[in-house]
């Protein structure tokens, strides 16, 4: 674990699926109640298939998810999904990783804290609020809210809040890319649902380490 990253960074920046908590199961949940619903998915939604594409921007979920509807059925079905994933998510939620509020405790009292994810609009508010974790994020972006990569959305958050010394905290491989391609360094999670053929500045096994080298 390396130790000479601590006080070289002002802010830290988490992705959300595979990272922070995995609602996969909850998700799958729901997104199978769509497809029963709309009656023209030939697949069932797993929650292997959800974890499968999670990291991915919403859109393009459902256009590698569902390539054989045509437009409109897709839309139809993404917005189902979309709709029971947070009625589902506000209730049951997902699962926490372990040590996750004690460490972002840790971290709120020397960094400012942020998200950026690829979901939808109201998903990352859920994951706060249903939690009570409101307090501990300084703010967050998401693809839902302007339809732009992530990268995009990183860029964002440290031109909005200032940010000169960011880190990422991701778990895929399109987490690395996006966070290189805005020139933040990654710190990579391997805990979570991916694996890159990068090189990010520091690896983790278990989210408290991130005390450890922060």
């Amino acid at each position: 674990m390396r130790t000479d990253l601590k006080d070289k960074f002002d802010s830290i920046i988490f992705d959300l699926d595979g990272t922070l908590w995995n609602s996969t199961a909850n998700v799958a949940t729901a997104w199978q109640r769509a497809k029963q619903e709309v009656g023209y998915v030939k697949e069932d939604i797993t929650r292997e298939v959800v974890q499968s594409i999670t990291g991915m921007a919403y859109d393009a979920i459902f256009d590698k998810l569902v390539p054989y509807l045509t437009a409109d059925q897709r839309k139809e079905f993404q917005a189902l999904c979309a709709k029971y994933e947070l009625e589902i998510l506000n209730t049951k939620g997902g699962d926490l990783y372990p040590d996750l509020v004690s460490t972002l405790k840790y971290l709120h009292e020397r960094y400012p804290l942020f998200i950026v994810s690829n979901c939808q609009c109201g998903y990352i508010e859920t994951f706060l609020t249903l939690n009570k974790l409101e307090y501990l994020f300084k703010g967050h972006q998401c693809y839902g809210t302007k339809s732009q990569p992530k990268f995009q959305n990183i860029l964002d958050v440290v031109h909005d809040f200032d940010l000169k010394n960011p880190v990422y905290v991701g778990d895929t491989q399109g987490d690395y890319d996006s966070a290189t391609k805005a020139g933040v360094p990654i710190i990579f999670a391997e805990y979570g649902f991916g694996k890159t053929n990068g090189e990010p500045i520091a690896r983790i096994q278990h989210f408290k380490q991130m005390m450890e080298l922060l």
